[in-house]
């Protein structure tokens, strides 16, 4: 008799196990974050275990979604952008969304649900400007000037999606033969090109100790750069040069992983990146904009104001074109000297 209560634990325990046992794998970038009270009351509210997978930058996250293809390591992935979701389309490594999950708000993104969006451009360091007593550029051409040699660092396109969406922003505005010269002036006046975002900002950029004092970041960059400083500026120590040619916007979303083992529990969490409270978690710890409609920032936002116009093909072009992009991208910028 003193044996039953013991087996009736262990057989319940076992139970509770097997109801808990979902786990759903949340492909990403390695920008991607959210708040961990909100994901574990997720988890709770699911019974189910939130695997993040990081992936490096978007477009190697993009890479790897598809050459898993046959072997899904992701249920659902976030971070695919409108530069990004038309290459994963042609891929076949996404599965339709049901209807339920069509949502509104201030941008859309073909095949996926739109979380956020912000706008790719170029950062400058204020302080290394000041102390050289050096205009800003007014344009791309200027870039390309005697004066501003080997200040230039830039996302590579096959491996960033800034990168891409940079280089799709110049092809946008200037044409795709303008634009390939221009990219070929880059190149001979200096710009450096880096594997991704975190390396470009955080290893070459001249404000965390790089030795270039221009960026392909964020528009929304300088509100982070004082949000996270312990002496909290009355000015952003960067800024943005919203020259014509550089501002891209992205809408980055979350998709279901044709193949994926949980289908049901990754529609719940797409719907969780659309609810409020993530919505409202997203500006300040992704440095996006909510998709969402409704949705108050941070006052820290003041120092990242809305570009007022902006060059981004739409997404069937960038799809189709991108390839080909890249490609003669490489060959302009990457070609050996010889």
């Amino acid at each position: 008799m003193k044996l039953f209560p013991k087996l009736a634990i262990i057989v319940l325990s076992l139970a509770c196990l097997s109801v808990q046992a979902a786990e759903l794998r949340v492909l990403a970038h390695s920008s991607f974050s959210v708040d961990k009270p909100l994901l574990a009351a997720f988890e709770k509210q699911y019974g189910a275990k939130v695997s993040i997978i990081k992936a490096g930058d978007a477009g190697e996250m993009a890479n790897k979604l598809i050459l898993t293809k046959s072997n899904p390591i992701a249920d659902v992935v976030f971070g695919l952008d409108n530069s990004l979701i038309g290459k994963a389309q042609q891929a076949g490594v996404l599965a339709p969304l049901p209807a339920e999950l069509a949502r509104g708000g201030k941008v859309s993104l073909p095949g996926a649900v739109a979380i956020d969006y912000g706008y790719v451009t170029l950062n400058y360091d204020k302080a290394w400007f000041a102390k050289r007593k050096l205009a800003l550029p007014r344009s791309l051409d200027d870039l390309t000037q005697p004066a501003y040699r080997d200040l230039l660092v830039v996302e590579n396109p096959a491996t960033s999606s800034p990168g891409l969406a940079f280089l799709a922003s110049t092809i946008h505005a200037l044409g795709e033969d303008k634009a390939f010269a221009l990219w070929g002036k880059l190149r001979d006046n200096g710009v450096k090109v880096s594997k991704g975002w975190t390396e470009a900002y955080y290893t070459d950029f001249s404000k965390n100790g790089g030795g270039r004092p221009i960026v392909v970041s964020y528009a929304t960059s300088p509100a982070a750069e004082v949000f996270y400083s312990k002496e909290k500026p009355a000015e952003a120590p960067t800024a943005n040069l919203l020259l014509p040619g550089t501002v891209f916007r992205q809408v980055e979303g979350a998709a279901l992983v044709k193949g994926g083992k949980e289908p049901q529990l990754a529609q719940q969490f797409i719907a969780f990146l659309r609810s409020d409270a993530v919505q409202k978690d997203i500006p300040t710890r992704m440095w996006m904009y909510p998709a969402a409609d409704n949705i108050a920032l941070d006052p820290v936002f003041k120092h990242s104001l809305l570009p007022v116009s902006h060059d981004t093909p739409d997404a069937a072009t960038l799809a189709a074109k991108q390839r080909g992009w890249i490609s003669r991208w490489t060959r302009v910028v990457l070609k050996s000297a010889g």
